[in-house]
């Protein structure tokens, strides 16, 4: 539990800065050069989340499997040369075909971009097999402050990229080259931060030596592609959506009518969703990395009834956080769009783009307690589906609506996966909602939080108008958000809409009780 939340409060403060860092590019390089960067970042998305979370999670489970510590550097060594040939094969793809993958996005100018960027499937075997090294032996550290080291690197090379765009006139592909040469930089940064602390913790150092194939590679490798790779695609499945989008949405916005130029610019601001939904699932998310050690737990003591009951907290704690956050965004979205992005622009766009909040919140839950019972086949099926219809639909759904096509294409990918992982779950568990009349009780929450923000915009209008500064749009935005949670919390303490156990579980839950009790 204590590995969980240095692994959860690192990647808090990581998808933080992910998230921010987009508000200022945008400000200083405008929707076209937003553009530019969002096309190439699934790719990049790809190789972080293979680093990061998909391939340490498989690698510190197998690590954690061996009893003695030779074993263990040996199950490291069967392992590099699979992960390091799957990694060249991702650079050599990437970079000899950038030319053809640019002309397939509808834009040729973003060829050096991609090969800038192919260049981290270079370093995340590395990334990789040390952090699933560190992981596999309990020590979180390493991983969390390499990540937050890392990206706190790029951030700033993107920032810098930015701002000489306005500063010295660079074009916005120029601009965008930079901006992704920060993954290259903070991937290196965190090498060398591990390496640190591989000399310091264990005693050892990064070595290069020939790679040598275990006993049986073809059975290793099917394992690792089979768990490994289902982590990676739940990890990413929103930055696999992104890619698709990136293949599809630019193309279909001129087959929707818009010219060059036109078409780029409203992928830029469609991408502005992006930071959005970032922000909203990063508290949603973390609960997932909370509670999949105590269900794991739970099934090794063979206790089928505290699964059960913990499995069904963790989804009405899911349901609710992320429904809240879903709909208060989309009801303050006009306001936060001026605050953080200087017009209304996409405003109808986004507020059904950060419904994605509570989807994929949901889809994360699911997939982590059928991760936590070794359940992998109802998962595959729910990905796939999911980014299947995803494929199919977005182009066609671009074309006859625009941008807010792309949005709905994006919701359905995800509500078909939930769907098949809802109906993949037993019966028992997913029940979550009928006990204590949970669904009721949060309908009615989320009405009042609605009917109370619709008269709080109301006396905005009257007061302001409509809103053309950006400190008003914050400062509105800001006490709807005081207002739309207060009124929430209040009617879930009233309802009961969770027990006091849960609502113990939460930040802050104790003092909300707290307060309430001293209210009356």
């Amino acid at each position: 539990m204590q590995g969980a939340f240095v692994l959860t409060a690192a990647s808090f403060v990581a998808k933080l800065l992910s998230a921010v860092y987009r508000v200022p590019y945008q400000n200083f390089a405008g929707d076209e050069g937003f553009y530019v960067y969002q096309q190439v970042y699934p790719i990049y998305g790809i190789a972080m989340t293979l680093a990061l979370s998909g391939l340490p999670q498989f690698i510190s489970k197998y690590v954690a499997e061996q009893q003695e510590p030779r074993d263990q550097r040996q199950a490291l060594d069967e392992l590099f040369p699979l992960i390091s040939g799957f990694g060249l094969i991702l650079w050599a793809l990437c970079f000899f075909s950038a030319q053809p993958m640019a002309n397939w996005m509808g834009d040729g100018n973003l060829a050096p971009l991609i090969r800038i960027v192919s260049f981290t499937f270079v370093i995340m075997p590395f990334l990789s097999i040390t952090r699933g090294e560190f992981q596999g032996k309990l020590l979180m550290v390493p991983t969390a402050v390499s990540q937050v080291v890392e990206q706190i690197i790029r951030v700033g090379v993107i920032v810098i990229a930015a701002w000489s765009f306005r500063q010295f006139g660079w074009d916005v592909y120029h601009t965008g080259t930079v901006a992704m040469s920060g993954a290259l930089v903070g991937g290196i940064a965190a090498v060398l931060v591990l390496w640190y602390y591989r000399r310091k913790v264990l005693g050892t150092s990064l070595t290069l030596k020939v790679p040598t194939l275990g006993e049986n590679p073809l059975a290793l490798g099917k394992r690792l592609a089979l768990e490994g790779g289902l982590m990676t695609i739940y990890s990413g499945l929103l930055i696999l959506f992104q890619l698709i989008d990136s293949f599809t949405v630019k193309k279909a916005l001129v087959d929707f009518g818009l010219n060059e130029h036109g078409a780029k610019l409203a992928k830029g601001i469609y991408d502005r969703g992006q930071p959005l939904v970032q922000l909203g699932l990063v508290v949603a998310l973390a609960l997932s990395s909370s509670f999949l050690p105590v269900l794991t737990r739970h099934l090794i003591n063979r206790d089928r009834g505290m699964f059960v009951k913990t499995s069904q907290i963790f989804l009405r704690l899911t349901c609710g956080i992320a429904a809240v956050a879903s709909l208060g965004l989309a009801l303050l979205l006009p306001y936060v769009n001026y605050a953080l992005f200087k017009d209304y622009k996409g405003s109808g766009t986004l507020v059904l783009f950060v419904f994605a909040i509570f989807l994929m919140a949901m889809v994360q839950a699911y997939q982590s307690i059928a991760q936590s019972q070794n359940k992998y086949r109802s998962s595959l099926q729910a990905a796939g589906v999911g980014l299947f219809l995803k494929v199919v639909i977005t182009g066609g759904m671009t074309k006859q609506f625009g941008t807010i096509g792309a949005s709905l294409s994006t919701l359905l990918g995800l509500a078909a996966a939930l769907f098949i992982l809802h109906f993949a779950c037993d019966q028992e568990t997913r029940s979550y909602g009928s006990q204590r009349n949970f669904m009721g009780k949060l309908f009615i929450c989320l009405i009042g939080m609605v009917v109370a923000l619709l008269c709080y915009y109301g006396g905005i209008s009257i007061i302001f108008g409509m809103v053309q500064k950006r400190s008003i749009a914050l400062l509105a935005a800001i006490f709807g958000v005081l207002i739309g949670g207060s009124v929430f919390i209040i009617l879930a303490i009233q309802l009961r809409l969770l027990t006091i156990r849960e609502w113990l579980m939460l930040p802050f839950g104790s003092k909300l009780l707290r307060v309430n009790w001293k209210r009356r």
